[in-house]
């Protein structure tokens, strides 16, 4: 006879057969649980926007008389216009004035050069002044001009600057290049037959035009000094009017 509190083989077997299925059913259910999320609510996928491009701001657009100029000896690229004051671009203006028409007039504490026109106009260039522009003012004449010159420095500027020896005047100066400070012309400034050492000439350095600068004397673009060699005359009269914030020398 089979006590109370124990079980048969075969109601223990079956009872274990129980327990293992309901068992067995949750394991399985809980593993159905969990795939079930998987598939019915999968983790979105992550989608990046396209990042939108900064677009730089469109620079000032170059006006044909800057354009670059392939067909001199050494060919003059573009000028960069950004980095020149609207100001100082080459433009015809009103100018009354007594002097003649064909006569320069530069305008040294305003960065102007004036070419005088008839009519009561001129044309007007924005140009940079170097400490050898700074030197004298008055009035004198173009003795000459030069189509990319050799640049010279003087004597008093070799020996301030060292460095410029090997292009001394006795070692014949810098040969003519798009590098050279004189540029793509110069005109030679006289006073009584003299060389006055002024020279008006190009710059490949844009940046440089409505400026105070380390040296040099009266610099405009290359552009602008191409188109103004065509049509200043040897001969010309050029007057200077002196800044009066510096200790230039007057020329009478």
């Amino acid at each position: 006879m089979t006590e109370p509190n124990e079980l048969s083989p075969s109601t223990a077997d079956h009872k274990t057969g129980i327990t293992l299925t309901r068992r067995s059913l949750f394991v399985g259910a809980a593993s159905l649980f969990v795939t079930g999320c998987a598939t019915a609510r999968p983790t979105p996928a992550i989608v990046q926007a396209a990042a939108t491009p900064v677009r730089a701001a469109p620079g000032p657009t170059v006006p044909p008389m800057y354009y670059a100029l392939p067909d001199e000896e050494f060919p003059i690229p573009e000028v960069k216009v950004a980095e020149v004051d609207p100001k100082f671009w080459r433009q015809e203006v009103d100018y009354p004035t007594n002097e003649r028409p064909g006569t320069l007039i530069v305008d040294t504490p305003a960065k102007y050069l004036y070419h005088v026109l008839p009519g009561g106009r001129a044309m007007r260039y924005g140009i940079g002044v170097g400490r050898e522009g700074f030197a004298w003012s008055g009035r004198a004449i173009v003795a000459h001009k030069r189509k990319w010159p050799r640049w010279t420095p003087p004597d008093e500027m070799v020996a301030r600057q060292p460095k410029l020896a090997p292009y001394s005047i006795a070692n014949g100066g810098m040969p003519p290049g798009i590098r050279n400070p004189l540029g793509a012309r110069a005109l030679y400034i006289h006073k009584d037959g003299k060389d006055t050492l002024y020279r008006i000439h190009g710059s490949p350095e844009a940046h440089s035009i409505g400026k105070a600068v380390s040296s040099g004397c009266i610099r405009l673009i290359n552009q602008d000094v191409v188109y103004l060699y065509d049509q200043v005359r040897d001969g010309s009269t050029i007057v200077v009017i002196p800044d009066p914030t510096k200790g230039d020398l007057a020329i009478g």
